[in-house]
């Protein structure tokens, strides 16, 4: 599994602080040359550190969201690009809807980067694939048109075979370099969506693109502490689908303690076992049977709730663990 870290993320208190720094540094008046050093060796200093963490974790890239920026954009996505390459050699996910940032961020990546993102919205579809193509860059496609997202995997899926895919290939693209994104909703509002994107990413592996999705998205508006389970057990059932690609926590090591036991096959514990059988049910397009949990265990069953949950068998509530 490729996790694309998405901790540098403008809805960050922290991230938009650091982002501040450096704004301020370039258009705050009356500053010294001195504190506007101090202000952008702050903003450097916290994008750096958690660039190298999220590496060190084993993302295989780092998305970097900004935001629309539309006023400081051109500046301050080239100048994080060049910050981060300074101490991680990952590709880079450029995460904004300002389309010049895009390109002046593009001019100086190291790595072949990734465009977050285009969806079949007709100006977007007419413009973001061009500037992927001229810079020869990989580009997230999300399966949305200017109505909304469906509700069904057969329509999103339909969405990617009649305009995204179509797109690409029309401007010569390698279709290994699209990453089709069908859309994670929450639980918590959209919960009919969420068993709907497993079905979308098995049957857009089929179209050789690569799948990819927004993990945590699953779990925006739940409780935090609710949070990481919600993801890690929707995690294992996408990679029973087969998805190739998240944005995603990788400072979550249970998490990635999920995705080892399945990627290695570990059978060695009671819950791993679990995990596995709930990943190869998905496989295989059956469910979870509950002969296969041990209800005298807390973990197992609270694994068990969840998936009752992200299948839609259960009305979604904050409450879900406790009853």
């Amino acid at each position: 599994m490729r996790i694309i870290g998405e901790n540098i993320h403008i809805l960050s208190p922290r991230v938009k602080e650091a982002v501040g720094y450096a704004v301020d540094a370039w258009t705050k008046e009356g500053l010294t040359d001195a504190e506007r050093d101090a202000l952008l060796a702050r903003a450097r200093a916290f994008f750096q550190d958690s660039a190298r963490r999220q590496v060190e974790a084993g993302a295989w890239a780092v998305d970097l969201n900004i935001g629309p920026q539309k006023k400081n954009g051109v500046r301050l996505l080239p100048w994080l690009v060049q910050t981060v390459q300074e101490v991680v050699d990952v590709p880079l996910c450029l995460d904004t809807t300002n389309l010049a940032a895009i390109e002046a961020a593009c001019e100086v990546a190291r790595r072949q980067p990734i465009i977050n993102s285009t969806s079949a919205e007709p100006e977007r579809l007419e413009n973001v694939p061009l500037v992927a193509a001229r810079y020869n860059t990989k580009l997230i496609a999300l399966t949305m048109r200017s109505e909304g997202i469906p509700v069904s995997a057969e329509e999103r899926v339909n969405i990617a075979l009649e305009q995204l895919i179509p797109r690409w290939e029309e401007l010569g693209m390698p279709l290994e370099d699209l990453l089709i994104d069908p859309l994670v909703l929450t639980v918590s509002g959209c919960q009919q969506y969420v068993p709907e994107c497993i079905e979308a990413v098995r049957i857009l592996k089929v179209t050789g693109a690569d799948v990819q999705v927004g993990l945590s998205n699953v779990s925006n508006a739940v409780p935090h502490e609710m949070r990481p389970l919600l993801n890690r057990v929707y995690c294992v059932m996408l990679m029973g689908a087969g998805l190739d690609t998240m944005i995603a926590d990788p400072l979550d090591a249970q998490q990635n303690e999920f995705i080892r036991i399945v990627e290695q096959r570990d059978e060695s514990t009671p819950v791993s076992r679990l995990l596995l059988a709930l990943h190869d049910a998905v496989a295989a397009q059956e469910e979870l049977s509950a002969e296969q949990v041990d209800f005298s265990d807390p973990e197992q069953v609270a694994i068990w709730k969840t998936v009752q949950i992200l299948l839609d068998k259960v009305i979604y509530a904050d409450s879900y663990l406790r009853v």
